[in-house]
């Protein structure tokens, strides 16, 4: 083999790939189904592939309201079942997952909200030449934000420790 090429045993295949983000959704809806039966909250599981994360969301037909404490304020409760759901993955593989979780589209309502807020941003530091620090953020809303400023054509950094940890959107 000549360097700098990659054999099939050295390079993940894509379909190995795939194998192993639907297994790890598949163990996260299995975890997640326990702790909805625990909680004695109703809910269906959906599972897709995104990239290079597995994506789980819990839904309801009827009413999300009852989902809403998976939710907790502003994301804290998603957050942390994210947390133990990604601990469950890890204990059954042996390795860290990169899955993502959603409750009653609440990560998906609050990505358009970020999108739109990194958008904004990028017009108005456009505009005034001058840098623009939005409030402090957890890692999904920043790296939202950062794609969205990224998609505007400018650049954008964190700044600070966590939690209060925040986006700077820079001009060009």
């Amino acid at each position: 083999m000549t360097e700098g090429t990659t054999s099939a045993v050295d390079a993940p295949s894509a379909e190995g790939t795939l194998a192993r983000l639907e297994r790890e959704g598949d163990i996260a809806a299995d975890y997640l189904e326990g702790l909805l039966d625990i909680a004695d909250l109703d809910g269906d599981i959906d599972m897709d592939v995104e990239g290079d994360r597995a994506l789980v969301s819990i839904v309801s037909e009827g009413n999300d309201r009852t989902l809403q404490r998976l939710v907790g304020h502003d994301g804290e409760v998603l957050e942390a079942l994210q947390e133990l759901t990604r601990l469950a993955v890890h204990r059954e593989t042996g390795e860290r997952s990169r899955l993502m979780l959603d409750v009653a589209g609440f990560r998906a309502r609050k990505r358009a909200e970020l999108a739109s807020l990194g958008a904004e941003a990028a017009e108005q530091v456009r505009k005034s030449g001058e840098q623009v620090k939005l409030r402090p953020m957890t890692p999904f809303e920043r790296k939202v934000v950062h794609d969205a400023v990224a998609a505007a054509g400018l650049r954008s950094e964190s700044e600070g420790e966590e939690p209060q940890r925040c986006v700077v959107v820079l001009p060009a």
